[in-house]
């Protein structure tokens, strides 16, 4: 049989079909030809649409599917083989046989096959028949690259949904654990899967997290990227509100604290909601050793935090303005190492600092076999050459390198990002007021840790507010039979205010 394109089954405008609102359901033309007419028109006759063509008992019947998203090899022993060897004389009796689940709703079946699904259509029937063909295409669950640990689980999550939520569930077998969908994207439609446990997790937060998650309005969410930055509390603020994790570990012991976890379908990053400044300064390594080794790991990576927003500050307020607080031996040293420097000290920490950042990317954009052998041979000759040069100080190579070191020891890559940004706007406060620019630095650094929130949590707890129980897990880490309580939730009040005042102005824009 040859369909020929018929005008008067046309549709006069392929994008009102797509923009007609909701409410409208296209049913399935009782004629084969009107179905294919529209099935081509619908998809613009998209090159990797195929059609198979076939005759089942005197009716003519028509498979569509995509080849980009269908296993053709699930497609043929699913529906062609089985339907090879019946003698069933009513194909509809095959179809319920088989158990294919039918559809009426032409706008319901080109969602299911953007999803992968085959549809057969039969000439006379007004019932689509799906068959489920999807393609799983998933890369291993490697250990990420980004969160490696030396004792404990090296498993990770992967770019599909499916396989990251069944982590989830094979590593806590509860009943309370509840799983929801959304869509996002109006052209991409990206599934979203929110997971958090029923009876720990508070329910004024879940319900803030759906609230703003409903309110996007955009065209594409393609990364949890994205939806960080839709949904986070200030936008403006250089600290990241989600930790961002690939671990399943991770995700697991945070949904029994009571928080709640955003997947997003074709990324292996999953976002934690709501969390705390120390939140980011934890790794699943702190919990597989002693307590006093955990302890003293997470204070290192604490007070590397001061080293690297205060060190290059604190070296130009000294040259500067204070040589008095270095012993006079010191004195000697530095000031014959800078004599010669024809810059000031803010310029010298600046020329640095940039080159510093300059090769880091370089070694992330190159190809992994020869990053890091271009990023420590340029860090070697660059810091050699410039101070032969006359340009930088030795002094300056040694603080610029303690501060690179310190910001590589944090555990999550988005707040050693924030912490390499804060050592500007340092380091100028210390060109201009030496320590007092210093202090006055770090006072409106703490002023902003105080008032800022994820999810109507204090960002800064258990410091401010000061919950003495929940310092147990923050600055120390106490031995696990000691962790008998959870974090403390935000109050509930305070959750049903904020959701009522809080207007997302981004999301209306869009």
């Amino acid at each position: 049989m040859r369909f020929h394109k018929q005008k008067s089954l046309r549709l006069s405008n392929h994008n009102k079909k797509i923009q007609k609102s909701e409410s409208e359901i296209t049913p399935v033309f009782p004629s084969l030809i009107e179905n294919v007419t529209y099935m081509e028109e619908f998809f613009l006759q998209s090159q990797d649409l195929k059609t198979h063509l076939f005759m089942f008992q005197q009716k003519e019947c028509i498979v569509f599917y995509f080849e980009t998203l269908v296993d053709q090899d699930k497609l043929e022993q699913r529906f062609f083989v089985p339907l090879s060897e019946c003698s069933n004389d009513n194909i509809a009796g095959f179809f319920t046989f088989g158990h294919f689940p039918d559809s009426t709703n032409l706008d319901q079946i080109t969602r299911k096959m953007l999803n992968g699904f085959s549809v057969v259509y039969i000439d006379g029937d007004q019932h689509a028949f799906l068959i489920d063909t999807a393609a799983n295409i998933a890369r291993s669950t490697d250990e990420p690259q980004n969160e490696k640990v030396i004792r404990g689980s090296h498993q990770g999550f992967a770019e599909n949904l499916n396989i990251n939520l069944n982590l989830l569930r094979n590593r806590i077998e509860d009943p309370n654990l509840y799983i929801q969908y959304i869509t996002l994207g109006k052209k991409t439609n990206t599934k979203i899967a929110i997971a958090y446990m029923k009876g720990i997790a508070n329910e004024e937060v879940v319900n803030e997290a759906l609230r703003r998650l409903e309110s996007i309005s955009t065209d594409m969410i393609f990364s949890s990227g994205y939806l960080e930055e839709f949904i986070e509390d200030s936008s403006s603020s250089p600290f990241p509100q989600m930790l961002n994790t690939e671990r399943p570990d991770r995700v697991e012991a945070n949904l029994m604290e009571g928080r709640i976890a955003l997947f997003t379908e074709g990324t292996p990053t999953v976002l934690i909601i709501p969390v705390t400044f120390f939140s980011f300064y934890q790794s699943p390594d702190d919990y597989n050793s002693r307590s006093y080794v955990g302890t003293f790991i997470r204070v290192i990576r604490l007070f590397s935090f001061m080293i690297a927003i205060t060190l290059p500050a604190i070296y130009i307020a000294v040259v500067g303005y204070h040589f008095e607080v270095l012993p006079y031996q010191l004195v000697i040293t530095v000031k014959g190492s800078i004599d010669k420097i024809p810059y000031p000290p803010l310029i010298e920490a600046l020329i640095m600092e940039l080159t510093i950042e300059l090769i880091r990317e370089a070694g992330i954009r190159l190809p992994s076999a020869i990053g890091p052998t271009i990023s420590i041979v340029g860090g070697l000759v660059i810091g050699d050459a410039i101070v032969k040069a006359g340009l930088v100080s030795n002094p300056m190579i040694v603080v610029v390198a303690m501060t690179a070191i310190a910001c590589y020891v944090v555990p999550s890559n988005e707040m050693s990002s924030a912490i390499r940004l804060l050592r500007f706007p340092m380091m100028i406060a210390a060109a201009m007021l030496g320590f007092v620019g210093i202090v006055f630095g770090l006072m409106a650094l703490l002023i902003h840790l105080c008032k800022l929130e994820s999810f109507g949590s204090a960002y800064f707890a258990p410091i401010a507010p000061f919950r003495w129980k929940d310092l147990k897990d923050a600055v120390v880490r106490v031995p696990i039979w000691r962790m008998d309580s959870r974090p403390k939730d935000p109050h509930p009040e305070k959750m049903k205010q904020q959701s009522a005042s809080r207007e997302w102005e981004k999301n209306d824009k869009r």
